[in-house]
């Protein structure tokens, strides 16, 4: 099968605030998000979202252009890193598909040491009334979530982690490492109020998949925020 031509990404002054477009060819477009932005609107926020904002990209600026993407995954909006979009209803159902057999990996800033350096973590997640994920033990009560992980450097107060996302349950990484009293540092939902910290540490570094069009396998790299990084020094 012929191989798409991929586009050439525009000058970053043209590129959609808040994204660095990675990838794009007529199927799908392959964005490095950063953090604080929200990958589709919600009640209170139409615009200020990754979709709207590519959507527009592909419009040209056109509102009467038939152009538009398609949603196949999300991250959280203070989680930054690859986020991959469809161009056509086709491959978004195949990518959705075999969204699972794909290969996703994070990196992570936690607070505190972990005490299996490298494992996987597996759990039945629930949500509450107020939209909070936990794990529960009874499979019939939730949905099978499991994180692997290895931890890369550690110092006093923080331990930095290479995240295997081998199931992608909601807020799923956050809560299995809160749950290892080592939360997401940043993390205002699941962890604790820490001062000094400037964002979720929580950074969507890479993925595989198979384009949906010729089959081939890709891969994907956002860099990882440099912060992370110094969170670790002197500490």
């Amino acid at each position: 099968m012929k191989k798409p031509k991929p586009f050439k990404a525009p000058p970053k002054k043209f590129q959609p605030r808040g994204l660095t477009i990675l990838y794009e060819d007529h199927d799908i477009v392959v964005v490095d998000k950063v953090n604080g932005l929200l990958t589709v609107g919600t009640g209170d926020e139409k615009t200020n979202t990754a979709y709207f904002r590519l959507t527009d990209y592909v419009r040209k600026g056109n509102p009467k252009s038939k152009n538009r993407i398609f949603i196949v995954h999300r991250l959280d909006k203070d989680t930054s890193g690859v986020l991959v979009f469809a161009k056509t209803e086709k491959a978004k159902h195949y990518l959705q598909d075999n969204w699972q057999q794909f290969t996703k990996k994070y990196s992570a800033v936690v607070l505190g040491k972990l005490a299996k350096k490298e494992d996987i973590i597996t759990s039945y997640l629930a949500e509450n009334s107020i939209h909070k994920m936990y794990s529960v033990q009874n499979p019939k009560k939730g949905v099978l979530a499991k994180t692997a992980y290895k931890v890369l450097k550690e110092s006093k107060k923080y331990s930095l982690l290479e995240i295997d996302l081998l199931t992608g349950r909601k807020n799923q990484i956050r809560v299995h490492f809160s749950e290892k009293s080592c939360p997401i540092a940043g993390d205002k939902k699941y962890g604790e109020k820490q001062k000094g910290i400037k964002r979720l540490t929580l950074h969507a570094h890479s993925i595989r998949f198979t384009h949906p069009h010729t089959k081939e396998a890709m891969t994907f790299k956002a860099k990882i925020p440099g912060y992370f990084y110094s969170l670790l020094t002197d500490q």
